[in-house]
């Protein structure tokens, strides 16, 4: 226990150990002393003279106490200290909003387990790889909802991203456009030095009677506030199969591909971001690490060390050895002339 204790303690001034190489001199003075005061008379045998009693074994624990005392006291001396690292992550970060499509359709399992698992998996990582960004999540389907507002408090966020299901929160459609407005309104505020929204979808425009803002008005909203959107399109390409019926050859598309990349590429273009497509896991990885790269924060890490002094038990200790073998200097193995 005192090992560990020590093992795990910095020491201000180490090269006062020196001063332990004084303990073998203090011993041999202290034998060699010893030795002189001792009566000597010359006889045949010494059976005679021999005692045996308590007080004479232990005659040497006053001088051991003060070996003990000297000792704490060199560990004092060397300043034993326990460290604390810690480190402050700063910066200038970026303002994002991932604005992202829990519509039936993310359900689709042609990227594997699902489209909206591997989005939310995606999305996690990509903000445990921004420290010092604020970010939040804007959802949509048949309408737009804030699932998170801007924000540093990643657990906060990163919970509220695994926790999404699509067709659970919101009206069935899908309002690209809605989406983009809720999204920029989250970042009207915004004191970041670049203001950005990846927004992921697997469709098109399908909005209910109820749609307040289309998607190109949306787009006019966030070059006015000076967002720049990203815009990934996510969904395995679908596949044709040529059929021969006869003389005639067709092509039958198993899966529909359903997303409008005209409207995603122009909502990029128009705001100085970039348009991408998400065709399996690695795909949409790749994806956020272009994103990650090209959004790049100013961080800073700043490493502190605090130092706790730990020298006051050493020295009580010595303080308790000198005491302890006082005491038994002058009380119990008290030597009389």
């Amino acid at each position: 226990m005192f090992y560990e204790w020590i093992r795990h303690m910095d020491f201000g001034f180490p090269e006062s150990f020196a001063l332990l190489a004084l303990l073998p001199l203090l011993i041999w003075w202290y034998v060699t002393n010893n030795n002189r005061q001792q009566a000597r008379v010359k006889v045949s045998t010494i059976r005679a003279f021999t005692v045996r009693s308590w007080k004479n074994r232990f005659r040497h624990l006053p001088f051991i106490f003060r070996l003990l005392a000297f000792t704490a006291l060199i560990f004092a001396l060397a300043r034993p200290q326990t460290r604390n690292d810690q480190q402050q992550t700063e910066g200038e970060g970026i303002d994002i909003v991932l604005c992202m499509d829990v519509s039936g359709s993310m359900g689709s399992r042609d990227i594997l387990p699902s489209r909206m698992e591997v989005a939310k998996q995606v999305a996690e990582e990509f903000v445990r790889s921004r420290p010092v960004d604020r970010i939040g999540l804007v959802i949509f389907s048949g309408e737009s909802f804030t699932q998170c507002p801007v924000t540093t408090d990643r657990n906060t966020l990163i919970t509220q991203i695994q926790h999404l299901e699509s067709r659970r929160y919101l009206k069935d459609g899908t309002v690209i456009g809605e989406g983009l407005a809720t999204a920029v309104d989250r970042l009207s505020d915004s004191k970041g030095k670049s203001k950005v929204v990846i927004l992921l979808t697997d469709g098109k425009e399908d909005p209910p009677e109820t749609r307040l803002i289309d998607p190109l008005t949306a787009l006019e909203i966030a070059k006015s506030k000076g967002v720049k959107v990203y815009a990934i399109g996510m969904g395995a390409a679908p596949s044709s199969i040529v059929e021969n019926t006869g003389n005639v050859s067709y092509k039958k598309n198993p899966m529909v591909d359903f997303l409008d990349e005209e409207l995603l590429k122009k909502m990029a273009d128009e705001t100085g971001g970039q348009f991408f497509r998400a065709k399996d896991k690695e795909g949409l990885q790749d994806i956020y690490r272009q994103i990650d790269k090209l959004e790049k924060s100013k961080v800073e890490v700043q490493s502190f060390k605090r130092y706790e002094e730990r020298f006051i038990p050493f020295l009580l200790a010595a303080l308790f050895f000198v005491f302890l073998g006082q005491l038994l200097h002058f009380t119990l193995l008290r030597k009389f002339p």
